[in-house]
C-alpha cells in the first residue's frame, strides 16, 4: 500500500520560502508519476508541479515557475517542492500525488488543465499560509 506524508508548511510572510516534503512507501519513484497539488479555500485542486518520468524534467504551472522547484531523494524515497517568493495567493493545502507510470496521463495534461483525477495516491495534504 502506497502511502504518502507531507509536511513542511506553515505561516510565512510574503517573499518567504518554504520547502516541503513528501515521504513515501510502498512504491518506488522511478516507476511512477509524481505531482504536487494545491488547494486554496473555495478553489479547485490545481497542480503545481509535476514528474512523469524517472529522468525526465518538472513541469510547472504557469504562476509558480521560476519561483517553486521540485526535486527527489530516490535513497530517502522523498519528494520536494522548494517553494521561494512566496505570494499570498499561494495559500493552500498542499498534496502529494503518485499513480503508475504505466497508467499515468501526461504531466501536461494536469499542467494546461484544472484537471486533479486520475492519481492512484494521495496524502493529507500539509498547509501553507502566506501573510501579506
Amino acid at each position: 500500500e502506497v502511502q504518502l506524508v507531507e509536511s513542511g508548511g506553515g505561516l510565512v510572510q510574503a517573499g518567504g520560502s518554504l520547502r516541503l516534503s513528501c515521504a513515501a512507501s510502498g512504491f518506488t519513484s522511478d516507476s511512477n508519476a509524481v505531482g504536487w497539488f494545491r488547494q486554496a479555500p473555495g478553489k479547485e485542486r490545481e497542480i503545481v508541479s509535476c514528474v512523469d518520468s524517472s529522468m525526465g524534467s518538472a513541469y510547472y504551472k504557469d504562476v509558480v515557475r521560476d519561483r517553486f522547484i521540485y526535486s527527489s531523494d530516490n535513497a530517502q524515497n522523498t519528494v520536494y517542492l522548494q517553494m521561494n517568493s512566496l505570494r499570498p495567493e499561494d495559500t493552500a493545502v498542499y498534496y502529494c500525488a503518485v499513480t503508475p507510470l504505466s497508467t499515468a496521463l501526461p504531466c501536461l495534461f494536469y499542467i494546461d488543465s484544472t484537471a486533479s483525477y486520475g492519481w492512484a495516491s494521495w496524502g493529507k495534504g500539509t498547509l501553507v499560509t502566506v501573510s501579506s
